[in-house]
């Protein structure tokens, strides 16, 4: 690569071929450690750990480790041929590039829509969940006024999309701090749980291999693969990262092993703190108290109100990732003039995508709004939010593997790559994801908590938008060339 090709203040590869203008691309300075730390916000561990594992261990008792091993070894294979891909296609444009490139236009422009509405939706979880969360502390902790739910979550919403609208280094320090403190409790959780724990005829702190025919293995590995939503961000971020040919790989491999360690870890420390014969039923008794309880013990209620302040800022930060990772997408479609060309604006100063952070705040504000005077309750609204966006992803991580071996059986590569990476990783890939797409599809009323007409609306919605991706790409083929030449960021 010759001189003329680097961009000497990012290190970023530059394509002499097409020569857009670098005021189009966004900028950033994110390491390794900034990066993994941006996608593990995405997974909110110490909610992870306190709210969602306890539900896993109610229905999967002492197989819950060997699960989120397992689900760790599908997502890195997943993640191999993910890797390459990167290697070969280096538009900044995520999912949507790399759907482009393996399966075409109209099926790249129908992951992105996908990609949007699943994050977005996502995302809709926080600010209920936060509003929840603090107003609880407020008035059973601090004996302070009760507060209407949605002025907290107005208030997040806020506060995510000031820290979304600047430079993604000032975000990437945030997410940072919060996870560092969030991971020093759980390890903490770890260490005395394993150290203390083990009633006695609890069955210590052995766990389980699941089997196939066990009724929940299903629903469970479904449930522990949005754990891990968030990780294949990493390319997203491409212009905003020192030497991505070296941060994007590192960060990605960093945040799949790290994520299914540390949740596997974390749930052995339940099974050994309870008891491995005995943790499914006290996670089915008390579900919504159990690591509080567990903390309790081994700390004292000092350190639960410390660790409800830490829920609330794993919330926020949660919902930073989300937010960053929405707008990355908006800016994409309106790069490609796909969408209002506004939205693919950079800002001066801070060199971010900061109308389409700004459109996802808005988007976000005005849904809280339209929930509250519709006199909706905050409880169900993040169970829907969550289940329907993560179904929408799953369905987008499938596409992308089948993308990926796609583009790599068609031979497209330039750049030698050994044919495990590009080929059998790819595949298994394809085999795993589909059939946990599946298991979403077959449970999705589980998933989203919904078993009515809102239920089918979401799921009606959530394909209907790869089609109108579908459509459109053909119509934008025929009446607006240009535009679909540029679908997949062609134009960078």
């Amino acid at each position: 690569m010759t001189a003329e090709n680097i961009d000497r203040s990012t290190g970023h590869e530059l394509d002499s071929e097409v020569g857009q203008a670098q005021s189009s691309r966004l900028h950033g300075d994110m390491g390794v450690g900034e990066l993994v730390m941006s996608v593990l916000a995405f997974s909110a561990p110490l909610t992870t750990v306190a709210g969602f594992i306890p539900v896993l261990l109610s229905f999967s008792g002492s197989t819950a480790p060997a699960i989120y091993l397992a689900v760790t070894g599908l997502l890195i294979a997943f993640s191999i041929g993910f890797t390459a891909m990167g290697r070969v296609v280096l538009n900044p444009g995520g999912f949507y590039s790399f759907v482009t490139a393996g399966l075409g236009r109209p099926a790249g422009l129908g992951g992105a829509f996908l990609a949007t509405f699943g994050y977005m939706v996502i995302g809709l979880f926080a600010p209920p969940f936060f509003a929840i969360t603090i107003q609880r502390f407020i008035t059973d902790t601090l004996n302070g006024p009760h507060i209407a739910w949605y002025w907290f979550a107005l208030g997040i919403i806020t506060v995510t999309t000031s820290l979304a609208y600047r430079r993604i280094d000032l975000s990437a320090k945030v997410l940072t701090l919060v996870m560092l403190l969030e991971v020093v409790v759980v390890i903490a959780f770890d260490v005395f749980a394993f150290a203390h724990g083990g009633p006695a005829g609890g069955g210590g702190a052995g766990f389980t291999l699941p089997r196939v025919t066990d009724s929940n293995v299903g629903l469970a590995v479904l449930f522990v693969v949005g754990n891990f939503l968030g990780f294949e961000a990493t390319v997203i971020y491409r212009d905003e990262v020192r030497d991505p040919k070296k941060t994007i790989p590192r960060a990605t491999y960093l945040a799949v092993a790290g994520i299914g360690v540390f949740y596997a870890i974390a749930a052995w420390a339940y099974l050994a703190f309870f008891g491995a014969a005995s943790a499914q039923a006290d996670a089915g008794a008390d579900t919504a108290g159990l690591f509080n309880s567990a903390i309790s013990e081994l700390f004292g209620k000092t350190v639960v109100d410390v660790v409800t302040i830490l829920l609330i800022t794993s919330t926020l930060a949660c919902m930073l990732s989300i937010q960053n990772v929405s707008a990355r997408y908006l800016f994409s479609l309106g790069g490609d003039r796909v969408l209002p060309e506004v939205l693919g604006k950079v800002h001066p100063k801070h060199g971010s995508p900061s109308v389409a952070a700004s459109t996802v705040g808005f988007v976000w504000a005005m849904s809280v709004v339209l929930f509250a005077v519709g006199g909706m309750a905050p409880e169900p609204l993040y169970a829907k939010a969550s289940g329907a966006g993560t179904f929408a992803i799953l369905l987008l991580m499938f596409a992308a593997s089948i993308a990926v071996l796609a583009y790599f059986a068609r031979g497209q590569s330039s750049i030698a790559i050994a044919p495990w990476k590009t080929i059998l990783a790819p595949a298994v890939s394809v085999a795993g994801l589909g059939g946990v797409a599946w298991l979403a599809f077959a449970n999705y009323s589980d998933l989203l908590g919904e078993d009515g007409p809102i239920a089918t609306i979401l799921l009606g919605v959530t394909f209907g938008l790869f089609v109108v991706g579908l459509v459109l790409g053909d119509i934008l083929r025929r009446t607006k060339p240009e535009v679909y030449e540029r679908i997949g960021r062609q134009g960078l």
